[in-house]
């Protein structure tokens, strides 16, 4: 069996800029390589982490959101290229904003596509007017459908296809697999997802009486690691199911999830896994990808990917704000998790993605 020093030094290190406490599983073929657990759940309570603590995803709710989108494809009931305004006719006529400020009619619509791909041209500004106003006359519940219905009254940044901005398409794709599949997202995901996978600990609507079972979250600011309370800012009221960054899961559930997608056939066909973590965007798009996340990837349908076979990066996932970072492997046949739960931690996003290299070098491939 491997030491696998390289990649515990690399998580060792997370510790040493700040990290209260971090949780971390790697399995190759099923089998279990590496499970390291450091530090804190609460470190101002001295508690230590057990493997066991819930987090809040953020992001990395975005790859079971695609893949319950993805479900429905299989099953024939959407295109990729199908436009949106198809099945929520909201999103039909849209506006657009110049580089002036003017607002005016949209050329393109926007597609199914778009949404997995994040070149739709949405934001992620949370404080958008629409979805205030929802906030208030749904006195705070702001059930996702409707909240989505009103984001439509939000001119977007970009024609659609024409730019890759970050947003909240996959908040959008969770309301577009309520209309098709004819259920509340996160009923969705609890039937055809959590309880075949057995993920008995994982919802995007956590009740606020299971807020305490939430680990202790951290904020990062100007050097000092601080605690903020388990509140997920990006769930917009209590009835809302954010598809891009609401999951509340643990490792051991996110895991069986990881692991469904690595073998294939369970969640999602294996086919379809495959077109997920190939490239979608052309040289121009991914120039605008590339401009936040760098040239090593690309983008899929929701997920980093390899720009190309023979480069050297074999993995795709994704990251959270606080801190999540996951990777799958196909050639290698690996699946790995990091956990923490401390938003704004910079110092720690080179260290997360630098664990699948390390991996492989401990691995010796």
């Amino acid at each position: 069996m491997p030491k696998f020093e390289h990649t515990i030094a690399l998580l060792d290190r997370c510790l040493a800029v700040g990290v209260p406490g971090y949780d971390f599983t790697l399995r190759r073929g099923g089998e279990v390589l590496l499970r390291r657990t450091e530090g804190f759940s609460n470190r101002e309570a001295g508690i230590p982490m057990t493997g066991r603590e819930r987090y809040n995803l953020y992001s990395c709710s975005k790859l079971i959101t695609c893949s319950a989108a993805l479900q429905l494809w299989e099953r024939g009931l959407f295109r990729l290229d199908d436009e949106l305004g198809e099945y929520m006719p909201e999103f039909a006529e849209m506006k657009v904003r110049t580089p002036s400020g003017e607002t005016v009619p949209a050329s393109n619509r926007i597609t199914i596509r778009h949404l997995f791909t994040m070149t739709a041209g949405f934001n992620y500004n949370l404080s958008l007017p629409a979805i205030l106003r929802c906030y208030d006359e749904t006195h705070g519940a702001a059930p996702t459908r409707e909240c989505i219905r009103r984001l439509a009254e939000e001119p977007l940044d970009f024609e659609p296809g024409t730019d890759w901005q970050y947003s909240l398409c996959h908040d959008v794709l969770a309301a577009l697999v309520e209309v098709i599949s004819g259920m509340p997202f996160n009923d969705y995901v609890t039937q055809h997802i959590f309880l075949p996978l057995g993920m008995k600990d994982s919802t995007f609507l956590l009740p606020a009486a299971e807020f305490p079972t939430v680990a202790e979250q951290y904020r990062y600011f100007d050097g000092a690691v601080v605690p903020i309370g388990p509140r997920n800012p990006y769930r917009l009221g209590a009835d809302y199911a954010s598809g891009g960054a609401g999951c509340v899961s643990t490792m051991e559930d996110y895991m069986r999830f990881l692991e469904a997608l690595r073998e294939g056939d369970r969640v999602l066909g294996r086919e379809t896994i495959r077109m997920m973590a190939s490239p979608q965007l052309t040289p121009e798009l991914r120039r605008s990808y590339a401009k936040s996340y760098g040239e090593e990837y690309s983008y899929g349908l929701g997920v980093r990917c390899p720009v190309a076979e023979g480069t050297g990066v074999y993995d795709f996932g994704w990251d959270g704000a606080a801190g999540a970072h996951l990777f799958i492997d196909l050639e290698h046949d690996l699946a790995g998790f990091y956990l923490q739960h401390v938003l704004g931690m910079a110092p720690v996003r080179p260290l997360r993605f630098a664990l699948p290299g390390a991996v492989l070098q401990d691995l010796g491939c």
